[in-house]
């Protein structure tokens, strides 16, 4: 696939979030399609309940307390010269990102969030066969995609206590394994690694092979710094780490992410990656506004915890086990089939989202205002 195909591909794609599911349906079957399908991590029912009418949206793992004024503001005002190529602001939003993570130049992709991160990644390590390792359950948009493009993918249970199991995955890896995948906090179960576990891992197996570590919900940890691996991207490890505004920040409409990686690692993935000039005027107007706007992110931060604590309490009193999480979202057992749960909470203006995993039901839950965690609660009760 050369470049120029892959922009045309990367067009047609974003055009297809505008269709309909039944016009999406007829399209011929091909590896662009099923890379594109990939990208939609609902299910159709899912997708459904994103309706207007819903008291609480409680199945995308949104922030319902941003953007902040700030971006806002920023994003408003950068309207008046959208005319123009925004070199010059993303330049601006390079730089800061640069200088706070203390990274190099060519270290750094930005992109409208990270699923085209992902997804170049996913093309970058399938080009030659193999495989590529992750946990189960794990977010598995880049595993989705690999699949889709015919790599074997191999998916590692997770620990009793609901975590990635490192050292079962490092015994998997082989001369076929291109990458190692490794989502912490772990999407779907909120569960986070320790830390230096988590950086021994990376040091040893780094030298076998890539590990990809995407950091999506690390702001719910407190300071990243304290939790990141881009120290070791830092100290030449062959280490990719992905970050994205979609969450604490509340930029999931507004698409901006970025992956930091050895300069080679990041020319392999720039070659299939939505990079300069992909994201808006707008976008990066507000991300250079909002980037570490510490009294904002600690306010929404707070929020989220207070409504993480009244969903605890809600599950408890109702006598339902959840795993403890440590993220904007949390997963509880239930007492039905996931997809029947998700109808009947749907009925009630509540959207959530179903799981099935080690033969059990589960619910996914993202952690809303408090007037929809109330509605939450409502809904559940009258069906738990």
């Amino acid at each position: 696939m050369n470049r120029r195909t892959w922009i045309k591909d990367t067009a047609l794609l974003a055009g297809a979030f505008t269709l309909t599911p039944s016009i999406l349906n007829t399209l011929s079957a091909s590896p662009i399609r099923a890379v594109r399908e990939s990208l939609n991590p609902f299910s159709e029912k899912a997708m459904a309940l994103a309706d207007p009418v819903l008291k609480a949206r409680l199945f995308a793992n949104e922030n319902p307390f941003g953007p902040s004024e700030k971006a806002k503001q920023a994003a408003i005002d950068a309207l008046t010269n959208s005319y123009q190529y925004p070199f010059m602001m993303e330049r601006v939003l390079e730089q800061k990102i640069i200088e706070h993570e203390g990274i190099k130049e060519d270290q750094l992709i930005m992109s409208p969030g990270s699923s085209a991160l992902l997804q170049a990644a996913a093309i970058h390590f399938t080009r030659n066969g193999g495989n590529i390792i992750s946990g189960d359950p794990s977010y598995d948009d880049l595993m989705n995609k690999a699949d889709a493009l015919e790599c074997k993918t191999v998916k590692v249970p997770l620990t009793s206590e609901y975590k990635l199991d490192l050292a079962a995955m490092e015994k998997m890896i082989n001369k076929k394994t291109r990458l190692v995948y490794i989502c912490n906090p772990n999407n779907p179960t909120g569960t986070v690694l320790d830390t230096a576990t988590l950086k021994s891992f990376c040091e040893r197996v780094s030298k076998k092979v890539p590990v990809f570590v995407d950091e999506a919900y690390i702001d719910y940890l407190g300071d990243p710094k304290d939790f990141s691996m881009i120290d070791l991207v830092k100290q030449g490890h062959n280490v990719i780490v992905a970050r994205t505004f979609s969450k604490l920040y509340g930029f999931a409409g507004m698409r901006l992410g970025y992956i930091i990686a050895q300069p080679d690692m990041i020319k392999n993935l720039e070659l299939y990656a939505q990079t300069q000039n992909s994201l808006s005027a707008m976008t990066i107007a507000a991300g250079i506004a909002a980037f570490r706007e510490t009294e904002f992110l600690q306010s929404a931060f707070k929020k989220t915890m207070d409504s993480k604590e009244f969903l605890f309490n809600t599950l408890k009193k109702e006598g339902y086990e959840y795993i403890p999480s440590s993220t904007n979202f949390a997963m509880f057992k239930i007492n039905m089939e996931p997809e029947k749960f998700v109808e009947e909470m749907g009925k009630r203006g509540v959207g959530v989202r179903p799981w099935k995993f080690n033969n059990t039901n589960w619910c996914r839950v993202s952690i809303g205002r408090m007037d929809e965690m109330e509605a939450f609660a409502d809904a559940f009760k009258q069906i738990s």
